[in-house]
């Protein structure tokens, strides 16, 4: 596995190496230099996992067969395409939420003399993703599907963001709106679409298949989809800031706050209102006392709001109820995916299963 990181991370070195040569456009030296700094900054710091879980699953397909030389690139490439259209959505991501931190370090748009030049810089990644694929996978009979999937999980990416951002509109912050069939609809298209679907269906496209004929495993991914981001939303909250490596930041505060923060803050989607996990369920099992306290403190930056709502996120034990959550939606993955007629396929989805599994980052 080692190996095929390596052999990955040359093919992001040859494709950016085509990509400021692209003869499409007229290259300066500064607009070269500048690109080159962009994509080393916003494509490859991440874990890699989904454009790693390309040539997995690929693999597995395969029934195990090592793969070409020219399967490993293909497949690397797929790979990269998901990584550079994660890029474009957490550059643009970023400026919307007014984030600070990404990976461990300033939004790109943070930096000095990049501000809102960002914004074209979101867009230049997503238009890399189409040259990429005519780079190299023009000659191929399975051309026009890459480009319809590619174009088809944007869409519903970028559909699942604007329901997220209308949800939270700022001056308009309303719990009622909140419930588990709208966190569900969030979750479905903003993350669980391009995170697990597309890797997978990627390497289906390149084995030959119709996905058409998948639908089944489609919707196996974006459950499971929706079961990462239940995790994502529990551990912003109650995860080892150690482990943590997402967008939220680290803030400390004076020795008069109280302790329920422990001093440091792991992630904001209480202070951010975000419709998460946590608080739709918490808004389903609390009394009307509670479901005050609720009203009254989320989505409310004073420290002093937020270690509210953690006590009754901790009154409510909602540690358990996720524990509970975690491990039905565990049983009821594993019976689905062992339902599949195809042993290949169920070995690709139980990767993807186990890697994310009890996971604690």
């Amino acid at each position: 596995m080692a190996d095929l990181k390596s052999a990955f991370l040359n093919v992001y070195s040859q494709l950016k190496s085509e990509l400021l040569q692209d003869p499409s456009f007229e290259f300066t030296d500064d607009s070269r230099q500048w690109v080159e700094r962009m994509l080393d900054y916003n494509v490859p710091g991440g874990k890699l996992n989904r454009g790693l879980s390309v040539i997995d699953s690929y693999r597995l397909l395969k029934d195990g067969k090592e793969l070409t030389q020219d399967e490993i690139f293909l497949t690397s490439a797929l790979g990269w395409c998901i990584e550079w259209l994660q890029a474009y959505f957490l550059v643009l991501d970023d400026i919307m939420d007014s984030s600070h931190t990404r990976r461990g370090q300033p939004c790109w748009f943070r930096l000095p003399n990049v501000g809102m030049i960002a914004v074209n810089d979101g867009v230049i990644l997503r238009n890399h993703i189409t040259r990429i694929l005519k780079n190299h996978f023009r000659g191929k009979p399975y051309y026009v599907d890459l480009l319809d999937l590619f174009n088809e999980v944007e869409f519903q990416t970028a559909s699942g963001q604007m329901i997220d951002l209308i949800t939270t509109l700022e001056g308009e912050k309303d719990l009622s709106k909140y419930s588990l069939q709208q966190h569900r609809r969030i979750v479905q298209y903003k993350t669980a679409y391009y995170s697990f679907y597309l890797p997978v269906a990627c390497a289906l496209v390149m084995a030959g298949e119709n996905l058409d004929n998948h639908i089944n495993v489609k919707n196996i991914l974006v459950d499971m989809g929706i079961y990462f981001q239940v995790q994502d939303d529990y551990l912003d909250c109650f995860g080892n800031p150690e482990t943590i490596g997402k967008k939220a930041h680290i803030i400390c505060f004076n020795e008069s706050v109280t302790q329920a923060l422990c001093k440091c803050q792991i992630g904001t989607d209480i202070e951010d209102f975000k419709c998460s996990w946590l608080v739709v369920k918490a808004l389903e099992i609390c009394n009307e006392e509670q479901k005050k306290v609720l009203y009254e403190n989320y989505g409310k930056p004073d420290p002093a709001n937020v270690a509210k709502v953690k006590a009754l996120y901790n009154e409510l034990n909602l540690k358990g109820v996720f524990e509970d959550y975690e491990s039905k939606s565990y049983e009821r993955l594993v019976t689905s995916i062992e339902a599949h007629p195809s042993k290949p396929v169920q070995a690709v989805l139980k990767s993807f299963l186990g890697k994310i599994y009890k996971r604690q980052k």
